[in-house]
């Protein structure tokens, strides 16, 4: 379990296969090692990776940290382990820990406390490792001039329907493609095949954010299909949740996130860490205005207030309005790094 989110791990499919294909970690001395789940692999850093965890365990202090179903961190050694119960199978990582914890006075209700300064330390951890890879990412698409938007929203908010259509009116303009993000099934990654444009579907199965291995597993198909150019754009479609992605990098070069405007003005003041951390707010569905009592300038102060930088652009994705400043803002990224990408190959 993601100690950061509390979504599942270990379900992750791409295009309908599990994620035990090769790909890449970053190694506790910042190197970054090529491998796939399975093989029976063991890169520096002790853990085993065959589905299950083969922890490394140092008997002169293998005190380690597991995470419960309930959230709770326990913390224990398997060295003169007799005074708790302790039924461990290492294989498969379904093992059950019996643990003699005493009732916490800050329990919620009636369950037990979580650890919170350990389980900070196992979020920070966690976000250092996606970070590293996000860094490789990053580099991997500067270095052929690929602009990445990642694109995030609620579900509902025309967040794919907006990729089509531009998709579509974007087709010849340059090249582009597609990482689709969803827990399960492949709709919208056929709407977007059908426009004719590469696409990769990750289900992340009980996972609610796509992580930087998703992206860089997902971008290495694209590639090994021959979907994935230089010089082009790529749309990252994250799962539909205005928490969980926000706390992700995935390699981007930028962070939208989109909001309709039947979804309420006061989405920014719930969810502040998404509009913090984006780079331009994409408000959809203003088409629709004249049916409600949404107040756009209101809701665009609220998240403006929040990142005094955040960009805006208000649009209709199903009748076109505002679209080609959409489109201008997208070209004008796109050439940014294409300049960047001919500035560092000349020298």
């Amino acid at each position: 379990m993601c100690t950061v989110c509390g979504c599942g791990e270990g379900e992750t499919r791409i295009d309908g296969k599990a994620t035990d294909a090769e790909h890449e970690h970053i190694g506790p001395d910042g190197k970054v090692y090529r491998h796939r789940h399975g093989d029976g692999h063991g890169h520096d850093g002790g853990h085993g990776h065959d589905g299950g965890h083969g922890h490394a365990h140092h008997h002169h202090d293998d005190t380690h940290e597991h995470v419960a179903p309930d959230g709770t961190v326990f913390r224990h050694s398997h060295t003169g382990h007799a005074h708790h119960d302790h039924d461990h199978d290492h294989g498969d990582h379904d093992h059950v820990h019996a643990h003699h914890r005493p009732d916490r006075p800050d329990a919620i209700d009636g369950g037990a406390a979580l650890n919170q300064p350990r389980l900070i330390t196992i979020e920070r951890d966690i976000l250092a490792k996606n970070d590293g890879l996000a860094a490789v990412n990053r580099r991997r698409f500067a270095e052929r001039g690929v602009f990445v938007l990642n694109l995030m929203s609620s579900p509902g908010s025309g967040k794919t329907t907006l990729l089509t259509r531009s998709l579509t009116d974007l087709k010849g303009r340059f090249p582009v493609a597609v990482i689709e993000g969803d827990q399960q099934t492949s709709f919208d990654a056929d709407r977007i095949r059908a426009t004719g444009t590469p696409a990769v579907q990750v289900n992340t199965g009980k996972g609610c954010h796509l992580d930087a291995s998703m992206v860089a597993q997902a971008a290495d198909k694209l590639a090994a299909e021959g979907g994935f150019a230089e010089d082009g754009v790529l749309f990252v479609e994250n799962v539909g949740n205005l928490v969980c992605p926000a706390g992700f990098d995935l390699g981007e070069t930028h962070r939208v996130v989109v909001l309709s405007v039947t979804e309420g003005e006061d989405k920014p003041l719930k969810y502040p860490d998404m509009f913090v951390r984006a780079d331009l707010l994409v408000v959809n569905k203003i088409d629709l205005l004249p049916h409600l009592t949404f107040d756009v300038e209101r809701m665009i102060g609220y998240a403006q207030r929040l990142n005094p930088s955040l960009a805006v652009i208000q649009l209709s994705a199903t009748t076109g309005q505002g679209l080609e400043e959409w489109y201008d803002w997208i070209a004008d990224g796109l050439a940014e790094a294409r300049a960047s990408h001919t500035a560092s190959a000349v020298v």
